[in-house]
């Protein structure tokens, strides 16, 4: 075993882990992060890896020989070759000299590896002051029910043909979210069902692909969805009724939770407050 638990557990102010992002603080064992950094060796995705749903090679993977773990600080290391390569530096460590460190390593590690980004991760609380960069959100679906809303929401299979034709152009004007890539996952039949908003016969929202997945501890977890309005049809309340459709659909469909990213102060994040969920903490991260 590489990690020292008791080292590391101090450090996890917020319960995301490289290559896998948040997790459910019931699954932040030590075992986990032993998982990345053996799946760093194979290059292949861990049974409950998110991002195995799209197929292909894992992209992003931990630097587990510059893996720094003391008992004040742990730096973890990942690499992505994705457009011109990243190198991201998960920051566990509760003094604030740990960004530091980590941007150095960052920098050293960008350099050695002839990639153009170099990042740093910090988890922080949810008890931090000042909150910025990403909150990390839990909805709970044991706690209460999730009824279906009323509203023009219906799974883009249920729709006229001629309404379901609007998809493309609405994904395409909404690519900068994540729905031309999912317009390309759905035509290639490779993902669930996506939930859509449609105004006059014309497709202004959406939120999918709908799937429960066990997480690595077996929990059916509802996964993460690409989600989106068109800027003209928002302040009609929209966004909440096809978020509380795919909340109504998750739970329906056996999921016992799901994790959210949202970022702080944003709509999506107003949302969620407003639904009660709970904050899990928070991710800053910054250029090193």
């Amino acid at each position: 075993m590489f990690f020292r638990w008791d080292w590391l557990r101090p450090q996890l102010t917020a319960p995301i882990v490289p290559t896998l992002g948040p997790v459910h603080p019931d699954a932040l064992t030590v075992g986990i992060f032993e998982d990345v950094l053996r799946a760093a060796d194979t290059g292949g995705f861990l049974p409950y890896d998110k991002d195995r749903r799209w197929g292909g090679e894992k992209d992003e993977k931990v630097l587990h020989e510059d893996v720094v773990h003391h008992p004040e600080r742990t730096l973890i290391p990942t690499l992505t070759r994705r457009g011109r390569g990243t190198v991201k530096v998960f920051a566990y460590g509760l003094p604030d000299g740990v960004v530091d460190e980590a941007a150095e390593l960052a920098a050293k590690l960008t350099a050695g590896y002839d990639v153009a980004g170099a990042r740093v991760v910090r988890p922080l609380s949810p008890e931090t002051t000042h909150p910025r960069g990403t909150r990390i959100q839990l909805k709970d679906f044991t706690a209460g029910s999730c009824p279906a809303p009323d509203g023009p929401v219906r799974p883009i299979t249920a729709w006229p043909t001629a309404v379901q034709k609007t998809f493309a152009p609405f994904a395409e004007a909404m690519a900068a979210d994540g729905l031309a890539f999912l317009h390309t996952q759905m035509q290639a039949s490779r993902c669930g069902p996506v939930l859509t908003a449609a105004v006059e016969d014309r497709i202004v929202g959406a939120i999918g692909p709908m799937e429960v997945l066990p997480d690595a501890i077996g929990r059916p977890q509802l996964m993460p969805q690409y989600f989106a309005v068109l800027p003209e049809a928002r302040g009609q309340g929209l966004g909440r009724i096809l978020w509380q459709a795919a909340m109504h659909w998750g739970q329906s469909h056996g999921a016992a939770y799901q994790l959210l990213q949202t970022e702080v102060g944003g709509p999506s994040d107003r949302l969620c407050r407003a639904e009660g969920l709970a904050s899990l903490g928070f991710t800053h991260t910054t250029a090193a």
